[in-house]
């Protein structure tokens, strides 16, 4: 039997786990190549032998998506597999486009084929965009179950943009933890709020090992998404939150409108800071898309360390990467605790920005005069750091989920900005996963 040669678009994570749970195995198929964007310098590598099965004894070559027309024509590819999230779905036709254009089929894979089925309760927290608050929602929702007695474990959407054969299955469970896993800031971002609330987080490559893992100490396992992509596994409940500060985009972006569709309860978050306009707009669209979901307004309240430090200042406003670059936002916590505190004015860190963050400014206009708190690497997190320290103001403000304090060395005041998901009107989140899990 002739193998269809295949390739995986992806951005290291959906893409191994399709390939994991779909491909691994099955020998109708070869994949000859990932391909690799959104994320620096993770094209280039190898999926590992220990990680490709059997059928893939050298492993799988990891390239650079702008390759993808020559590695079809090259290896007489037959299939092309879309596997990364928050995109446009026009963006997905684009990419079709050139598959189809080069002699390949166009493929995207659904739930059905790769979600995997847990022994363990599991509640899945995902979104239309990114940054519309997942992490604070995923340590609202792990709070309240633990509230009625329950051992939680948080299962977080892979990150594995180091050596893959060290990320097969990690457990994070101290702060320690990720400094023995060499954590980027954005593995940080994630990991660290859950751990300081003594939480144990999984994550890593292969989502059928760490579930086994998992398991094996929970009572009820959370589902922590990211991007904007679809859940790794079968849901008992899943939660989708909307942000109402980009309303429409819940139609607009891949896989997004999958996950809203999906969805059994609804969270518009945001709902204090946005106009009456962008929120009817975005109940307009759930109705439409998904009228049986059951809709919850929640806020997410932003505190500082202390805010009479910030009136009259001069701030650098770092900000979440991700909500910024692929997500689009043009401010974020950081921003809006600024103008809430009276800061004297935001300073721009363009004319500052060196190396890997000047570069990345320059790929992102639409990001102004904020700072995107990136360090996939250790040459990028030494140009975040050389950035800030180069920057003229009074104060920077952290509008990221960590402490970057402990990552990077800031010559000049620095303040954390907090936010934590809280309850607007009736019903709770609370409540709906009381009575769903007691």
């Amino acid at each position: 039997m002739e193998r269809t040669r295949t390739i995986i678009m992806g951005a290291a994570g959906r893409d191994f786990h399709n390939f994991n749970t779909v491909f691994r195995e099955d020998e109708r198929y070869e994949v000859v190549a990932f391909t690799a964007t959104q994320i620096p310098k993770i094209g280039g590598r190898t999926y590992p032998p220990e990680l490709a099965g059997e059928l893939y004894p050298e492993g799988i070559p990891i390239h650079p998506e702008g390759k993808l027309q020559d590695l079809i024509r090259e290896h007489g590819v037959g299939e092309v597999v879309f596997a990364y999230s928050d995109v446009t779905h026009q963006e997905v036709m684009h990419k079709a486009s050139l598959a189809l254009a080069a002699g390949a089929n166009f493929k995207l894979l659904g739930p059905e084929a790769t979600c995997l089925k847990s022994e363990k309760p599991l509640l899945s927290i995902c979104a239309v965009r990114t940054g519309v608050g997942k992490s604070q929602t995923t340590r609202y929702v792990i709070a309240a179950l633990q509230e009625l007695g329950k051992k939680v474990v948080a299962i977080r959407h892979p990150m594995p943009y180091g050596d893959l054969s060290k990320q097969i299955c990690q457990r994070f469970a101290t702060l320690e933890d990720m400094d023995k896993h060499d954590c980027t800031i954005e593995e940080r971002e994630e990991y660290e709020p859950h751990i300081n609330k003594g939480v144990v987080v999984y994550a890593g490559v292969d989502y059928g090992r760490i579930l086994a893992e998992a398991e094996k100490e929970a009572d009820i396992i959370v589902w922590d998404g990211g991007n904007n992509d679809l859940p790794f596994y079968k849901a008992d409940v899943q939660v989708v939150l909307v942000d109402p500060h980009r309303a429409g985009h819940e139609l607009l972006y891949h896989p997004g409108e999958a996950n809203l569709r999906m969805a059994d309860i609804v969270v518009i978050n945001k709902i204090t800071t946005a106009k009456p306009q962008w929120i009817a707009e975005v109940q307009k669209n759930i109705a439409e898309a998904n009228p049986n979901a059951i809709v919850v307004k929640a806020d997410s309240p932003i505190t500082v360390e202390d805010e009479a430090q910030v009136k009259g200042k001069r701030v650098l406003v770092v900000e979440d990467g991700p909500t910024l670059t692929h997500g689009e936002m043009s401010y974020g916590a950081g921003t809006l605790a600024a103008e809430h505190f009276g800061a004297a004015n935001v300073v721009d860190p363009r004319p500052f920005a060196v190396g890997s963050i000047k570069a990345a400014l320059e790929k992102y206009p639409h990001v102004g005069p904020l700072l995107p708190a990136m360090g996939y690497h250790e040459e990028q997190l030494e140009d975040l750091e050389n950035t800030i320290n180069k920057v003229d103001c009074d104060l920077v403000l952290i509008g990221t989920p960590i402490d970057l304090r402990r990552v990077i060395k800031i010559s000049k005041p620095a303040m954390r900005v907090f936010y934590d998901l809280a309850d607007h009107g009736e019903p709770t989140l609370a409540e709906l996963i009381g009575k769903k899990f007691t």
